[in-house]
């Protein structure tokens, strides 16, 4: 996965993978979610090997300030977030459904680009 719009190498980006839908897009609800948290400064691309084909959805998190989550103000993200298909974001996370994607056997790759909203 290709990972584009950083506004900083400051801190982490918390990435989830999973397959399930009532799991999207924090992935506490799925035990068998993948989850890897990578130095912003070293996040260009990240690979998730050994993946079942299948249908996965992926969020990720710009956590600046290193505390494992995503900091909001007024329900508003203070930090920055994407979704696999670079779904539009109106009020609230997309489905699971507007960032789904097939998994096949071999080589497959997603772009996710950044999105801030303060």
């Amino acid at each position: 996965m290709s990972i584009s719009g950083l506004r900083s190498v400051k801190g982490n980006v918390l990435i989830c993978l999973t397959a399930k839908p009532k799991a999207f897009p924090d992935c506490s609800k799925d035990q068998a979610a993948r989850k890897m948290s990578v130095a912003a400064s070293a996040s260009k691309m990240v690979e998730f090997a050994g993946v079942t084909p299948g249908t996965y959805a992926i969020s990720l998190i710009h956590d600046e300030n290193g505390n494992g989550k995503l900091d909001t103000r007024v329900i508003i993200p203070r930090e920055g977030f994407g979704f696999s298909r670079n779904p539009a974001i109106t009020f609230g996370p997309p489905k699971f459904a507007a960032a789904s994607f097939g998994i096949v056997p071999g080589m497959n790759n997603q772009s996710v680009k950044f999105k801030y909203m303060l």
